[in-house]
């Protein structure tokens, strides 16, 4: 029997402010990473700056450490937040901040396992995301995980000396189910 947060690859795990911490401020110093995460540029957060932005997010946000499966490393995170209790609707986000472990499905394991416990265990009538249009590879493991298009904050973003769309993209609990066969 499968455990509740145990994927194929991954498993989802509380976040240890000591240990991961340092991951987390090598992981904002890789521009790459930030260019597909986030609309800020990299940046040279010390670890007690870290420390502080974690503990900031990590308060009522379901606010996870992506760890391997095969020699519990901490390769990314992952959170659902942004919960509006009476619809039963939430926002969920992920970063594999481990380039090794990019395009190799442990992203799209981990969301697996967060949308098993979305809809099985919160009872979530939708789950929703953004992601920016040039990220391609997310918008196709998104799509996998039965996320669909929903529309487009046109030019919303500035990078890279040009105007960018974000995507919004959402999966009802009845898609989800109907993907479990």
């Amino acid at each position: 029997m499968r455990k509740l947060f145990e994927g194929d690859l991954v498993r989802l795990a509380a976040y240890d402010k000591e240990k991961d911490v340092e991951f987390e401020a090598k992981w904002v110093r890789d521009s790459d990473y930030m260019r597909l995460l986030d609309d800020m540029p990299g940046s040279l957060y010390s670890i007690k700056q870290m420390q502080e932005w974690i503990e900031g997010i990590g308060g009522d946000q379901g606010f996870y450490a992506i760890r391997t499966l095969a020699d519990d490393k901490y390769i990314g995170t992952i959170s659902l937040g942004g919960f509006a209790w009476t619809d039963r609707n939430a926002w969920v986000g992920i970063g594999i901040g481990d380039r090794d472990y990019w395009g190799k499905g442990y992203g799209s394991d981990a969301m697996k396992v967060l949308l098993h416990y979305a809809f099985t265990e919160l009872n979530l009538h939708r789950v929703n995301l953004s992601v920016f249009a040039f990220n391609e590879r997310a918008i196709k493991s998104y799509e996998k995980s039965g996320f669909k298009y929903e529309g487009t904050q046109r030019e919303a973003i500035y990078k890279e000396d040009q105007r960018w769309d974000i995507i919004t993209m959402g999966i009802l609990q009845s898609e989800w189910q109907a993907m479990q066969g």
